[in-house]
């Protein structure tokens, strides 16, 4: 009996429950996006979530939007064409540098060691260069995307504005119309009299 409850359980359990937890997926990194409170553009906006930043993708995926977890624990839907499963620049900077650091220091040993130093620094200079034209083409690609962030915020910040001016004159025009609306006579109380 308790055989056939536990595989009864099993099969009823969510597949996740059980599952190993999966590799982050990032937002990508030329922007940023709003956390929504549900899958559209209509729904509340909960937070941003900034580019490059890990987010916990869900299986739940509606028209153009996905649900996600973001980097500080809110669950909220955002495009599901700005969500990939490639690491950011914010992930692979540290490793560039972590590897330039590296290849410095296998130089340093290694015209210490040998006596064949010219041969090895010559290496050492090469990869030293290929890193850092590596390292430099990230910094222009980060740049471009802060850019790309900055442009895109400046957008949304002069579409708000403009509806709100929109929303303002409607108040204004509807304010004055109804200031020359003809109003209804009152009765005078000694008509008969």
């Amino acid at each position: 009996m308790l055989r056939l409850l536990s595989i009864f359980i099993l099969v009823l359990a969510p597949s996740g429950v059980f599952a190993a937890p999966a590799e982050p997926d990032y937002i990508s990194d030329d922007v940023f996006t709003y956390l929504h409170g549900g899958p559209g553009k209509e729904f509340r906006i909960i937070g941003s979530v900034e580019a490059g930043q890990p987010v916990t993708l869900l299986d739940n995926t509606e028209g153009d939007f996905t649900q996600i977890i973001d980097h500080k624990g809110r669950e909220g839907w955002v495009l599901a064409s700005l969500v990939t499963d490639k690491p950011s620049y914010r992930v692979r900077f540290p490793d560039m540098e972590t590897q330039l650091r590296q290849a410095n220091e296998q130089l340093n040993k290694e015209s210490l060691s040998t006596d064949n130093t010219e041969e090895y620094l010559n290496l050492a200079n090469e990869k030293v260069a290929e890193l850092t034209a590596s390292l430099a083409l990230a910094i222009k690609q980060r740049d471009e995307a802060q850019s790309n962030i900055a442009q895109v915020a400046d957008d949304q910040r002069y579409e708000l504005w403009q509806q709100g001016g929109l929303i303002g004159g409607l108040g204004a025009l509807i304010g004055i119309i109804l200031v020359y609306l003809p109003r209804p006579q009152r009765r005078q109380k000694n008509r008969w009299m």
